[in-house]
């Protein structure tokens, strides 16, 4: 069986699978489902509904006598088919419905369930104030995702079934209620009003959405077709600011995917305590309120802008083109993540979107080696929702790049186009891709899918290189060294064509015949440079690699100046380059890829001394993208020479609050009285940034908390514990603001003072209900890292916080108070964390305790001492960082 033949889950990674995990299919079909109606009256005073479920369905198979709905916690009251009651038994989680007459093929059956819910665990959530929170609106939202919809209506609750809807609504005035499709009646009653939504086109259960609140409606349209905001009144401004370019992603995405926006409008929904970013209900997405940005935020705040076109894509990727089961779900997450990287290279630049895949691939490498490797198709799992992870986002995203990377971009998209095309109203499989991409193309790409979607895993690239100058022969040699020697590690090994190339730098005035650059090789311009920076002439070679060690030689005319591997940087993969300083510095500053240039920082920040200090600093300082200041930024914070301080200071100049913002987490690795310095004046003057600030804050804490290994002579000694916890309370109390985005900085650097029990204090103070949430879940999540330090009695009222706070229902908190144990070092924050595990009605909830469990454990056991050991060699480099630093001074100038 494909899957298992490659499967690499036993090679030192944790499993994705866990007890319990067994084989999901989709169930045998009655028949398809060819219409939905629900028609419901809300009383959301008492979160409770009432009203009735009616499915149309025509059977396929004759003599069907029983028909099993998905319907949870749901109080049925009566069934009907055609009219004529029926027998039906309900065991809380399955409706089973007894035919009083078996199914005919061709004769259509209408099934009217009558039913009410009070107060649901999930599915349809309602919002109101109480007396922590007096200011909160009053709303209801729903949400299907993954299973989610047989919570507050009965169902057939998986995507293999596509039908039409409709939902007919009662609510109070002045509530309005969206929904999918189209508003075909609104009808006074009273005090309520009746709303009656259509969406004519077919698509799955867990698609299905209802929205109602006091929304203010801002307006706008694309080609004709309304395209609407719903936000709380007041927030109009901040609306517009966050989704004003949705008109010209449709515009992008309809041209992209070769099929025009298929719904009849698009709205989007703000609404408070939404358990996710964004949800993308057909023609209706429901976002989260927090995505909604001030006039500050909107400096330094892309996430909103990627939201909004995520779930934009997914009206294709999704919602018109339908998975057929849930393993499948990387087509439409995947293409949703990467048409975050389209609009990033459509709205900037290509090297804006190179840096954006970057960072998307680092997601998915994280989770790959700190949580769990799997294949990014599989149907074993506990539930459907465990699927929703880094590897079909990010690593989704990655391989959506990787064939485009071998198509090329006229043929990509053709295949791209073919697939919605082909697939339109319909659900699909992976294989569907792959038929679409060879109907399109004439291509065959299993061999990608083999490696990168049917197993887990990816290349761990270390590349060498040596010059011989008297036979003018480079040298690369190639690891893979994620596949171990001997026959054992052939399971791992990747088989690819890497193109290498040889980069020669010259002034534009130079011709590229002198460099020996022949017809079918270009010279290329770093985007964003102006045309007297010097221009880049790549000679490249494309080599299979595909065993653990190769060497490959190339005859050149000339010593290359630097060597691009993976030219493009197409292959998602890991890469660890073994060249020359002079080569290293020269790719650094030459090469026209973002990604190589930032594989080339992290190179010179292992090799460490003053030179690789100064190319860095040079780089934080010209670099014409702000991508790689910020990772030249992370580099130089890992060279233990005063010089890095001196480079990364400068950085805090910098425009770009990105910058700004690496900046100053990078001088967190920086434990000096210069580093304080300066931290607590930026804290102190303030920045136009909340991000910026933020990140001061927590570095601030970070910095003195650990202490100094030395201080120079004209600066104070370490500060006061009390002074920098005077100024940390002081941003809790003034800076309240955007998604408490700063205050939750301060609350992260409280917790770096584990021992303190003033800290301590303070943020048990912020975990009380009443304190806006983002905060108080930022200060929830702090209680476990401030733990690791403290006294046993302070320990143990931690633990009985944390105990108190796990009783709440509400997803968000249950996820915090599972961070924050997860975080801790005593075998009682087990016992939370199963009983969490054991009450919560969340499969999400559930797996992240049992994560999180297996991490107190490891952190009671040989962690521990390690951690000792790490910290006390952190204290050993700082006190030789003076020494070295001073020896690179002096070898410098003996130069």
């Amino acid at each position: 069986m494909l899957q298992s033949y490659f499967d690499t889950d036993n090679n030192g990674h944790k499993p994705f699978e866990l007890p319990g995990a067994r084989p999901h299919y989709n169930p045998d079909r009655p028949g398809q489902v060819e219409h939905i109606f629900l028609d419901l009256s809300l009383d959301i005073p008492k979160q409770s509904y009432q009203g009735s479920c009616s499915i149309r369905l025509l059977p396929i198979r004759n003599g069907i006598a029983r028909l099993t709905l998905d319907a949870m916690n749901l109080n049925i009251e009566s069934v009907q088919v055609d009219e004529v009651p029926q027998n039906f038994d309900y065991d809380g989680e399955q409706l089973s419905i007894q035919l009083s007459e078996v199914t005919q093929i061709g004769k259509r059956l209408l099934i009217a369930i009558a039913y009410s819910v009070a107060k649901p665990q999930r599915g349809i959530y309602f919002i109101q104030p109480d007396k922590h929170y007096p200011n909160k609106p009053t709303q209801v939202w729903t949400q299907g995702e993954d299973e989610d919809s047989r919570f507050w209506f009965p169902c057939f609750d998986y995507p293999g079934q596509l039908s039409t809807s409709e939902i007919r609504v009662r609510v109070s005035n002045p509530l309005v209620a969206i929904s999918n499709g189209e508003l075909i009646d609104t009808t006074e009653d009273g005090d309520y009003k009746i709303y009656h939504w259509s969406q004519q086109q077919v698509h799955p259960t867990y698609l299905m959405t209802l929205a109602v609140g006091d929304f203010a409606e801002i307006r706008d349209d694309w080609r004709g077709k309304q395209v609407t905001y719903y936000v709380e009144k007041g927030r109009e401004k901040d609306a517009k600011r966050s989704m004003e370019k949705t008109p010209r992603m449709i515009e992008f995405l309809s041209q992209k995917y070769g099929y025009p926006y298929p719904f009849p409008k698009y709205a989007q929904v703000c609404v408070d305590d939404f358990i996710f970013g964004g949800m993308e209900n057909t023609s209706t997405t429901l976002l989260t309120d927090r995505c909604l940005l001030d006039e500050r935020a909107a400096l330094d705040n892309r996430n909103t802008e990627a939201l909004v076109v995520h779930e934009l894509a997914h009206q294709w990727f999704g919602d018109l083109v339908v998975i057929k089961h849930w393993s499948h779900a990387w087509i439409k997450e995947g293409m949703a993540s990467y048409s975050e990287v389209m609009w990033t290279e459509q709205e900037y630049s290509l090297q804006e979107a190179a840096y954006y895949r970057l960072l998307e691939a680092r997601r998915y490498l994280s989770e790959d080696s700190s949580r769990y490797r799997r294949p990014m198709v599989t149907h074993i799992y506990r539930e459907a929702i465990e699927l929703y992870d880094r590897h079909i986002y990010e690593k989704g995203s990655c391989v959506y790049h990787m064939i485009r990377g071998q198509l090329g971009d006229e043929l990509f998209w053709q295949a791209i186009q073919t697939f919605v095309q082909d697939n339109a109203h319909k659900t699909v499989e992976t294989i569907d891709l792959l038929r679409a991409i060879e109907k399109a193309t004439g291509r065959n790409l299993l061999f990608l899918f083999d490696q990168y979607v049917y197993r887990g895993g990816h290349p761990d690239f270390k590349v060498a290189y040596s010059w011989d100058g008297d036979a003018n022969l480079a040298k690369i040699t190639v690891t893979q060294t994620q596949a171990a020697e001997g026959k054992d590690g052939s399971k791992d090994l990747f088989d690819l064509k890497i193109p290498i190339g040889f980069g020669y730098t010259q002034q534009e005035e130079v011709r590229s015949e002198e460099l020996g650059v022949r017809s079918n090789e270009k010279l290329s311009t770093p985007h964003g440079l102006n045309p007297s920076y010097p221009l880049t002439a790549l000679k490249t070679f494309t080599v299979r690699v595909n065993e653990r060690e190769q060497s490959f030689y190339f005859p050149l005319e000339n010593k290359p100046q630097f060597i691009s591997f993976d030219v493009g940087n197409n292959y998602l993969k890991t890469v660890a380059l073994e060249y020359p300083i002079a080569e290293l510095k020269a790719q650094l500053e030459f090469d026209p890829d973002p990604i190589s240039r930032i594989h080339a920082a992290t190179a010179l920040a292992k090799k460490g001394g003053l030179e690789a200090t100064i190319a860095l600093s040079t780089s934080l300082k010209n670099d014409p993208l702000w991508g790689v200041r910020v990772e030249a930024a992370k580099e130089l914070a890992q060279i233990n020479l005063d010089q890095a301080f001196d480079g990364l200071v400068a950085g805090l100049k910098d425009k770009n609050a990105y910058v700004r913002r690496s900046v100053v987490e990078a001088l967190a690795e920086i434990k000096t009285a210069e580093s304080y310095k300066v931290v607590r004046g930026l804290l102190q003057k303030g920045d136009p940034s909340y991000y910026v600030e933020a990140a001061a804050s927590r570095v601030i804490g970070a910095i003195s908390a650990r202490g100094f290994a030395y201080a120079s002579a004209n600066l104070e000694e370490k500060p006061k514990e009390d002074k920098v916890l005077k100024l940390l309370k002081s941003v809790l109390e003034e800076k309240a603001g955007w998604n408490e985005v700063v205050r939750s900085g301060a609350v992260a650097g409280l917790a770096e003072f584990k021992t303190s029990e003033t800290a301590l204090n303070l943020l048990i103070e912020y975990t009380k209900l009443g304190v806006p949430q983002p905060l108080r879940l930022s200060t929830i999540r702090a209680l476990g890292k401030i733990s690791v330090g403290q006294s046993p009695a302070n320990l143990e009222r931690i633990l009985e916080k944390l105990t108190e706070l796990a009783k709440e229902t509400f997803f968000l908190t249950q996820v915090a108070v599972a961070a924050a144990l997860g975080q801790m070092e005593t075998p009682k924050a087990v016992g939370i964390l199963r009983s969490l595990a054991e009450q919560t009605a969340d499969g999400r909830v559930r797996r992240s305790a049992e994560e999180e469990i297996s991490k107190v454990q490891k952190n009671i056991g040989s962690e521990k001492n390690l951690r000792q050991l790490r910290e006390d060699f952190d204290q050993l480099k700082q006190e030789n960082q003076k020494l070295r630093s001073r020896l690179e001074n002096l070898e410098a100038k003996s130069k």
